[in-house]
């Protein structure tokens, strides 16, 4: 098979083959040729040593990223190459690094050491596909399986549990039986990860192609990494609104929803809360009164353990917090609430409403799409017609408001007061109106 590697790769390895070694693409962007993908970057391997490596790239900058364990970059044609040496890995104490790594000069062995067949499949231009564990027959088959014993591999490495699963939602593969019972039981082994692994391989999978499936299959796992979502198994709504359990509907809004990060991680956290907001009233009708407020809490304290930036936290828990206020039509409730929350964030909150509406009772889709959808018109409205949301957007500033003889401390409530009238159109955001309110406001008499 033909692979067709960029320049720089080539280059890079037709200068080893010069000074005597092997050299081979390797792993995802191999895997990803194959399959007719766009690879995001391009490793390498090789039989060279470090100190070989920089000999055959005397005259090129080179960086020792990953010295103890063979890995320099090259800077090629101005693009960073990661050339690492073949190896097999020593003894992992820790769940996630080998102790020591041992050279090696066969590809076969440093394939050996690999997480997944379709990830353990090198390509040389020359001598073409080197795929000792049946990788192409598994990206034929769309299947993930682990190189050798899975409880081993997993062991090795605890992170390759959770990349199974994000390689199985990214590529829409499925995950190989042996390889699946062995993610399931050894998935505690995940609490040796550090969350920044985690919250990467977990973004991943959740924007996915074949997220829903995955979340389905393998919600034990995102339970070990979100314990706070366990309780959403299996618990019934007790609503007409509601035809699934709380984890089922989670699963359906997050798989609906566009997938970028923000979304997802707010979709999959949106209603984490409902099952102890529960309350069921003397008809046997259940409800979350106060879940969005608490929920919105908690995804904070878990997307900080996951660590999240601070803006990412901020934003994920406003639209929490705001999902279960269902447009009305009301143009000016629309306005306060972007006055209030910020214009993008109730924007955004409108995306989780109408993927919250395909994890309901059918019946009820239409109505709520549809008011969603004329809350976002208006909200277009709004930003085309360039609202007043904010105070300081008034046509008057703390100052304005000082020269009206109005004491310092009531400057912010008389603002708040204005913005009011002009979100509710009872007022023109001009100055002399604003002015006059103000003084009215305040109980002075205008001159």
């Amino acid at each position: 098979m033909y692979i067709k590697c960029p320049d720089y790769i080539t280059k890079a390895i037709d200068r080893l083959e010069k000074h005597g070694h092997s050299a081979y693409a390797v792993g995802g962007c191999v895997r990803d040729s194959i399959m007719g993908r766009e690879p995001n970057d391009w490793d390498m391997t090789t039989s060279a040593t470090p100190d070989e490596i920089q000999k055959a790239f005397a005259g090129f900058r080179t960086i020792p990223t990953g010295i103890k364990h063979g890995t320099m970059t090259v800077l090629i044609s101005s693009h960073p190459v990661e050339i690492t040496t073949m190896r097999v890995d020593g003894k992992y104490s820790d769940n996630r690094h080998p102790e020591k790594v041992t050279f090696t000069r066969r590809i076969e062995d440093d394939l050996s050491r690999r997480d997944f067949t379709v990830n353990a499949i090198a390509y040389n231009p020359h001598s073409g596909i080197v795929d000792p564990f049946g990788g192409q027959a598994d990206i034929e088959k769309k299947l993930i399986r682990c190189v050798g014993n899975a409880d081993t591999r997993f062991s090795e490495d605890a992170l390759r549990i959770l990349r199974a699963v994000r390689f199985s939602s990214v590529l829409g593969f499925d995950i190989d039986r042996d390889t699946a019972e062995s993610v399931i039981r050894n998935r505690s082994l995940l609490d040796n990860i550090s969350n920044e692994r985690i919250r990467v391989e977990l973004l991943k999978l959740l924007c996915g192609k074949n997220v829903e499936t995955v979340l389905t299959k393998y919600k034990k796992v995102i339970f070990q990494i979100i314990p706070e979502l366990s309780a959403t198994d299996g618990f019934l709504q007790h609503t007409p609104y509601h035809i699934y359990d709380v984890w089922t509907h989670t699963v359906k809004v997050t798989s609906s929803i566009e997938p970028t990060a923000d979304f997802r991680a707010a979709a999959l956290l949106h209603d984490v809360e409902k099952p102890s907001m529960f309350t069921l009233d003397e008809r046997g009708q259940g409800h979350f009164k106060g879940h969005p407020q608490k929920g919105a809490q908690t995804a904070e304290k878990i997307l900080r353990r996951l660590r999240f930036s601070n803006a990412e936290i901020a934003h994920i828990t406003t639209i929490i917090f705001l999902h279960d206020e269902r447009p009305d039509g009301n143009r000016f409730h629309l306005a306060k609430l972007c006055s209030l929350f910020g214009i993008d964030n109730v924007d955004d909150t409108l995306k989780l409403i109408i993927a919250d509406a395909h994890g309901k009772n059918p019946i009820f889709f239409d109505k709520e799409v549809i008011a969603a959808v004329t809350a976002q018109k208006q909200i277009k409205a709004m930003r085309e017609a360039h609202t007043c949301l904010k105070t300081s957007e008034l046509d008057i500033n703390g100052n304005g408001i000082m020269a009206l003889g109005i004491d310092r401390i009531k400057i912010k409530d008389t603002l708040q007061f204005l913005l009011d009238e002009v979100i509710y159109e009872r007022l023109e955001n001009k100055k002399a109106a604003l002015e006059r309110a103000a003084v009215e406001y305040n109980g002075l008499t205008s001159e």
